[in-house]
């Protein structure tokens, strides 16, 4: 699909349930802050034709018709609702025929940014539901993707994001970006980086722990030139690095990490620490693309 020259727009997929609106709002937000405009994208598999009758219309047709119709409904109401929102945003709406992660994985192509709805899905869940796009998504989308949790969550004051620090470039784009998304709120910053112990133990616990501390400062150094507005504060977790991610980013305004993942399937998709927050973490999740060496 060819794009129209223009700013890059923040593009959001929406759930066709008209109540499941914290994805829209938090994408309105955004384009609204980062002066972008913002596209609705409404994602339906298109019905499969099935016994055609002698005479008469075949019902897959009908169905078919029916299917646009309520999408079409339903992606006006939600263009409408982001209107009302920042009604000086420009927003366009697309309803679209395919599998949602692939439709939002082409709309990527030509995006500042991806955003969808996040349910906490069990892993089976995920693999197996319609509404699971997030894994495949975020392996391939060349932009940041976000997925926004549903349920309520509450951001504690004064507002902080975590940013996950590993020493690898994904991660050094993870800070950059954090540090956008932190002078943009008018946020605080804590870039951790997750020491996890071997399990036979490391034969000098203190040199590895030494060995993140460097790493971690190279990781954030001159950062805050960039952004002297930005309060950061950064140190070295021991423990799993999904369990300290997703505990330390429980009230923050968002959590952002990087990619390892190559493609592929299940756990091929992404890196375990990227896979794992997505399923933990209770605030927004932005995943960075993967850089490449």
């Amino acid at each position: 699909m060819n794009h129209a020259q223009g700013p890059e727009p923040i593009v959001v997929g929406i759930d066709p349930d008209p109540a499941r609106r914290t994805a829209l709002a938090w994408a309105a937000d955004e384009a609204a802050r980062r002066r972008r405009p913002l596209r609705v994208v409404l994602a339906q598999n298109v019905p499969t034709p099935g016994y055609r009758p002698t005479g008469g219309r075949p019902s897959w047709e009908e169905w078919n018709e029916a299917l646009h119709a309520t999408g079409n409904g339903v992606l006006a109401e939600a263009v409408a609702f982001a209107e009302s929102r920042y009604p000086r945003l420009p927003v366009s709406g697309l309803l679209a025929e395919g599998h949602p992660a692939w439709v939002l994985r082409e709309q990527a192509q030509g995006a500042a940014m991806v955003v969808l709805g996040s349910w906490h899905l069990s892993r089976l869940q995920e693999l197996f539901t319609s509404a699971a796009i997030a894994l495949p998504l975020i392996a391939h989308a060349p932009c940041p993707v976000v997925a926004v949790p549903e349920s309520e969550h509450t951001a504690q004051d004064p507002p902080y994001f975590v940013v996950g620090v590993d020493g690898s470039p994904q991660s050094a784009a993870a800070v950059d970006f954090a540090f956008e998304e932190a002078a943009l709120r008018g946020a605080v910053l804590r870039a951790l980086y997750v020491w996890h112990p071997p399990r036979r133990g490391a034969p000098d616990e203190d040199a590895a722990v030494q060995e993140c501390r460097r790493l971690l400062s190279e990781t954030v150094a001159g950062r805050t030139a960039a952004h002297p507005d930005v309060a950061l504060h950064h140190e070295v977790v021991t423990g799993h690095p999904v369990e300290v991610l997703a505990t330390a980013s429980e009230h923050a305004l968002g959590l952002v990490v990087g990619t390892h993942g190559r493609g592929g399937f299940a756990g091929m998709l992404l890196g375990s620490v990227s896979q794992g927050v997505l399923h933990h973490a209770r605030c927004p999740v932005i995943t960075l693309p993967r850089v490449a060496r």
